[in-house]
């Protein structure tokens, strides 16, 4: 940002609760990834990129209590105790964790986070500069949002000798810069260890450890000897034996190509089946068998909230064919996408994933029917007439044609993150541009972004004033999504279905510096729960430089949606004279804002600045035109 500087202002901690072990263990589902960087980049330098991978997941895997604990939140308390194995590793605290079985190599391979340039080299310095309560410290601000005060109360019940000081190590260190693709160790690359017996690299692209195993590069065994089935076939306990006529691929549903024409309604009972292999009773028949009972050589995995468990009616096929080197069966049973895929060479693992789609409509247009190399290629729905690929940090460059088979399925479409080497994002963030047939009458086309899950995530665009969201593919979505596109990567993993920027306010800045936007990212999952983001967008010399995130919210928050279209956001911010300011802004519907704390100030209207000095903390509370109040989030 130049010379304007932002940081957000935090609201207090919550009161501690009973959490139970179910809920902790959801919590490190959905937030792997984000639990992992976290361990990653507190684990010392000197460990080494592969050793700090591999220790990163094992320490978070590790973390699940084995009874219930009070915290501030399911969250809270596996961050804190992903933490607490962190410091007692590079600390020498407890001698388990030294003693943990943490492997060198992994099959002969080595991993570590996509390559970096000058910022990772630095940021590696400075973090090997601190020690690891430090180290943990500037992650909590960085990562994890929290101020001050939560850094050292977090610190001290971790029995962290020094808190104060940690904070202190911790703010000398330069920000931002720890959100690129090569910091994230859920995102590797695989290198053989031997560089000079092998003639070519093998590049495993990205590897999500924390989100689905949706992939079509299905690792093959490393023996002899005859692959065992993919299916348990009636193992004991198992309710392979009571699948009845949902095992025979005869009874399988079946639309008609031209079903979506006269339908009621535009959702996956619409879709017909395609792919070469519709025909293929013995791979529907395995697709099926390892939906029953999947045996010990399958993958199986599921978003937040899809139940594995067998279908309540016959299920309809969707897809089966050929993909790369895998062979891929999409079903669908009423509430669930299914995707089976197994290598088409018999031999190796295969894979059965599960996602919700229970509300599917229009704009669901797209599902993932594999992923190579850092490419993911998509069945469309058979309203679909055109697809493109579209860069969202290079709104200019216009949609590049994309091409789709006869049977609907896409061309490769390159991963967000599986290129980037520099900056926060690399310069790229992959967006799938579907158009919808003219026949629908709905011109403006869709845009989608891989996150991850069996289906792409819908970008949505709400400009100020509008009271719903429409498509992010005019030229101010295009614009707005370009400066926020790099936050998308938080979301990736969660079974997200909708994400939204609502433009909420526009604010002269003092000492005319120009005009900030602020915007509040809002994603919706299938399961109905919704998280918010709240993002400052001060002018900028580049249009797709990254906006400041000033405030989260935890999921389940109705904050900026369709039914609570409202939010405050602060953040402090210096001019170009070198100026501090509180600023704020609430919704339209927000007639006042009051500062307590390090900046006491009232102003009405739904937008603040008032002066500040650097480092001060304030409470915001917006009072709204119905007489209500409305607070930031953490």
């Amino acid at each position: 940002m130049d010379s304007k500087q932002a940081t957000a202002t935090r609201p207090p901690h919550g009161a501690p609760v009973e959490v139970e072990v179910e809920e902790a263990e959801a919590a490190l589902v959905e937030n792997y990834r984000r639990l992992v960087r976290l361990a990653y980049l507190t684990l010392p330098v000197s460990l080494g990129r592969h050793r700090r991978v591999v220790t990163a997941h094992a320490l978070v895997q590790a973390a699940l209590p084995r009874s219930r604990r009070a915290a501030e939140g399911a969250y809270e308390l596996v961050r804190e105790e992903v933490l607490r194995g962190v410091l007692e590793f590079g600390g020498g605290r407890a001698k388990k964790w030294r003693a943990m079985v943490l492997p060198p190599y992994v099959w002969g391979l080595r991993l570590h986070p996509k390559a970096g340039g000058a910022d990772e080299a630095g940021v590696d310095r400075a973090l090997a500069g601190l020690g690891a309560a430090a180290r943990a410290a500037y992650l909590l601000r960085e990562l994890e949002g929290l101020d001050g005060r939560g850094v050292r109360g977090l610190l001290v019940a971790l029995a962290v000798e020094d808190p104060r000081g940690a904070v202190q190590a911790a703010e000398a260190v330069p920000q931002g810069l720890i959100h690129a693709g090569e910091f994230d160790p859920c995102t590797v690359q695989a290198r053989p260890d031997d560089l000079l017996r092998r003639r070519q690299h093998v590049k495993a692209g990205l590897i999500a450890a924390g989100a689905l195993a949706i992939t079509a590069a299905l690792i093959g065994t490393l023996g002899g000897g005859s692959p065992e089935p993919y299916a348990a076939g009636g193992s004991p306990g198992s309710s392979y034996a009571g699948s009845g006529s949902f095992l025979d691929p005869a009874k399988l549903v079946r639309v008609k190509a031209s079903a979506w024409t006269d339908a009621s309604r535009l959702d996956f009972t619409a879709w017909p089946a395609r792919g070469s292999r519709t025909k293929d009773t013995a791979l529907l028949r395995r697709a099926l068998a390892v939906w029953a009972d999947p045996g010990s050589r399958v993958t199986v995995s599921a978003t937040k909230g899809t139940s594995k468990s067998l279908p309540a009616q016959q299920p309809q096929l969707l897809y089966a064919g050929e993909v790369d080197q895998a062979a891929v069966v999409l079903m669908y049973d009423g509430m669930r996408v299914v995707r089976y895929a197994e290598p088409r060479g018999g031999e190796g693992t295969a894979a059965l994933d599960f996602a919700r789609v229970d509300g599917a409509g229009l704009t669901t247009a797209a599902v993932v029917v594999g992923r190579t190399d850092g490419n993911t290629r998509f069945l469309t729905a058979p309203w679909v007439s055109g697809a493109r690929a579209r860069n969202l940090l290079g709104p200019a460059g216009g949609a590049q044609p994309l091409t789709r088979a006869a049977d609907g399925v896409t061309g490769p479409l390159r991963m967000p993150g599986a290129d980037n080497t520099d900056g926060v994002c690399g310069g790229s963030w992959p967006a799938l541009q579907l158009q919808a047939s003219a026949r629908l009458g709905k011109r403006q086309p869709f845009l989608f972004t891989d996150l991850g899950d069996l289906l792409p995530v819908h970008l949505t665009y709400q400009p100020s004033g509008s009271s719903a969201p429409g498509e992010a593919t005019g030229p101010r979505a295009l614009a707005s999504w370009a400066r926020t596109a790099c936050h998308l990567g938080t979301m990736g993993g969660q079974g997200v279905r909708q994400v939204n920027n609502w433009e909420y306010a526009s604010q002269r800045l003092p000492e005319s510096n120009g005009t900030a936007d602020w915007v509040c990212t809002r994603s919706e999952t299938w399961r109905g729960e919704g998280r918010a983001l709240a993002l400052f967008m001060p002018p900028a010399a580049s249009p797709t430089s990254p906006a400041t995130a000033v405030g989260s919210s935890g999921s389940g928050t109705g904050a900026c949606g369709v039914y609570v279209p409202r939010v405050l956001a602060g953040v402090l911010w210096k001019s170009a004279a070198g100026h501090w300011y509180l600023l704020a802004a609430g919704s339209p519907d927000v007639a006042q804002i009051q500062a307590t704390g390090g900046v006491r100030a009232t102003t009405d209207g739904s937008t603040m600045a008032a002066p500040a000095e650097q480092g001060a903390r304030a409470e915001l509370t917006g009072v709204l035109e119905s007489g209500g109040t409305v607070r930031t989030f953490g």
